[in-house]
């Protein structure tokens, strides 16, 4: 792995990190075709795909952590509503409870909460890698003079989502 590194003329200074460290891992990146998510079942019984699992992307949002947190208050909220809308926990029988779980897996996984985001996400995340990676002179040519000021707009519009309060899931 080191000699594949060097070929790609990676700094001397990460090579003798990598040398030193133990346990390294590569991982390629994986890309997940947004429009895959719109029929794709992301929850079923008491289980549901959040973070990578759900919307993979490369890193030219910068947008992967900060949709992970997203996932996580969403889901929190829904699955509040459901466990606690109904007399709260202990107050029915176990296959209630698990009832409403997957109720509130099955809130989180709807179209109106993350999917339609995570297609937003992943989409988005493509296009300007794309752009940015792309040494067609067309496509410079388009990147630099006309969707510079759409991308920088799209781009502050996609990292300032609103999660909503949990007023938001009555």
């Amino acid at each position: 792995m080191l000699a594949n590194l060097a070929a790609l003329t990676v700094p001397a200074k990460a090579l003798a990190v990598i040398e030193a460290s133990n346990d390294v891992f590569a991982v390629p990146l994986r890309f997940r075709p947004p429009l895959s998510l719109i029929a794709a079942s992301i929850s079923k019984g008491g289980v549901c795909v959040a973070g990578d699992a759900l919307h993979p992307m490369t890193p030219d949002l910068g947008q992967g952590a900060c949709a992970a947190l997203e996932d996580s208050v969403v889901l929190a909220r829904c699955l509040g509503k459901a466990v606690l809308g109904e007399g709260g926990i202990g107050t029915g029988t176990d296959e209630d409870e698990r009832r409403r779980v997957d109720a509130g897996l099955r809130e989180y996984a709807s179209a109106r909460r993350r999917r339609w985001r995570s297609v937003q996400l992943i989409a988005t995340a493509y296009v300007v890698g794309f752009m940015q990676q792309s040494n067609n002179a067309v496509v410079s040519f388009v990147r630099d003079r006309v969707l510079s000021g759409f991308l920088a707009r799209t781009l502050l519009n996609m990292s300032d989502y609103d999660c909503g309060s949990s007023e938001m899931l009555d």
